[in-house]
């Protein structure tokens, strides 16, 4: 078991701990009577060992040292004197300390190797996260950087024949590829924010179809070898979110799905407010997920197996900060009878179309924000 404790200043620790004991002796000394004063040792030496665990060694230390002349003074005979008679209650006072200290120098110890040993499963997790990275950017980056080169290099050959059909098929590789890298700029670049806590949404009023259309128009081409199935609640409430990143979120959980689902199989966004939460719901009837993909989908650089396909493995993670962000949660699972399931439920604000064209005609520069 590992270790915690508290993250207080030097100062704070110092004087919560010798608090503690002054708490504890008082307590004992109101039942001195009941208890007698050798239990007392144990009740004290209980209490520097539960510093111990939660503080530095110093503030142990000096907690140790207040307790045993605590001890010595108010509760072993005579009392109100550092003068002890009984050779034995020199021998436990001298014991007494010994543990303590023992104890505090122990524990301390103990969380320094701790500590060590975060830092290296640290370092070793960093490395392997930035090959994980290299080795993905350094795929990523070259497929449609070498596209564009070739298709650039075609077109700009005066000699070549290349008719019409093919220099729009040429554009059209460069678009597509241009667009791929610039996919891949966006994740990194959302990740950084999630991961530097620079992340602040900024909620605003939107309606509902046009959050759900944007990234369905960004994905027409890939989605156009897919079945799409839309369905949006009647009636559904303009809704207070941050537009742009639910709409950067959908996009990476539909493009995946397009990834991960084979040609001609069924994409359903189904979407609803319930228990005042946007809810959505993005399912397939595709081949669906292992228990591996289930637990570690959004995770970040993971990337499941059951397709070979492009990508940093980082879209999903991105979703589930997205959404953290708004206080949602996102979670996926297995359709039945096959296929996969992804859910979001974001507590959102509402307000009725007619306040809301009332809203807008008051402010019109409100849906510029």
């Amino acid at each position: 078991m590992k270790l915690q404790y508290f993250k207080q200043s030097l100062p704070k620790q110092f004087i919560i701990s010798n608090l503690s004991v002054i708490v504890v002796a008082l307590v004992c000394y109101i039942s001195i009577d009941f208890i007698g004063y050798r239990s007392v040792a144990l009740l004290l030496l209980t209490t520097v060992s539960i510093l111990a665990i939660f503080f530095s060694l110093y503030p142990v230390l000096m907690a140790a040292t207040m307790s045993a002349l605590i001890w010595d003074y108010f509760f072993i005979p005579p009392h109100f004197t550092l003068l002890v008679r009984s050779s034995e209650d020199i021998l436990l006072l001298m014991m007494y300390f010994v543990i303590a200290l023992i104890n505090g120098v122990f524990t301390s110890r103990v969380r320094q190797f701790e500590k060590l040993e975060r830092q290296k499963e640290e370092r070793h997790n960093t490395i392997k996260l930035y090959k994980t990275l290299f080795d993905s950017l350094s795929h990523e980056l070259r497929t449609p950087i070498a596209t564009i080169v070739g298709a650039s290099d075609n077109l700009m050959q005066k000699e070549s024949n290349i008719s019409d059909a093919d220099k729009l098929e040429l554009v059209g590789q460069i678009s597509s590829s241009a667009f791929r890298l610039n996919r891949l700029i966006d994740n990194l670049l959302n990740m950084q924010r999630l991961e530097s806590g620079m992340l602040k949404i900024k909620p605003d009023w939107c309606e509902i179809s046009e959050l759900i259309n944007s990234p369905l128009n960004w994905l027409e081409k890939e989605l156009s070898t897919h079945k799409l199935q839309l369905e949006i609640q009647e009636d559904f409430p303009i809704v207070k979110l941050d537009a742009g990143l639910i709409e950067q979120a959908l996009f990476n959980m539909l493009h995946n799905e397009t990834l991960y689902t084979p040609a001609d199989s069924t994409i359903s966004v189904q979407v609803s407010y319930v228990n005042n939460c946007t809810t959505i719901i993005i399912s397939d009837n595709g081949k669906g997920f292992t228990d591996e993909d289930l637990t570690r989908l959004f995770t970040k650089f993971y990337r499941s197996g059951t397709k070979v396909a492009g990508g940093t493995g980082l879209g999903l993670s991105i979703v589930k900060g997205f959404v953290e962000a708004h206080s949602g949660t996102v979670k996926v699972e297995n359709n039945i009878p096959h296929g996969a399931k992804f859910s979001i439920e974001i507590p959102t604000e509402t307000l009725k179309m007619d306040d809301y064209l009332s809203f807008s005609n008051a402010n019109p520069k409100a849906g510029d924000n």
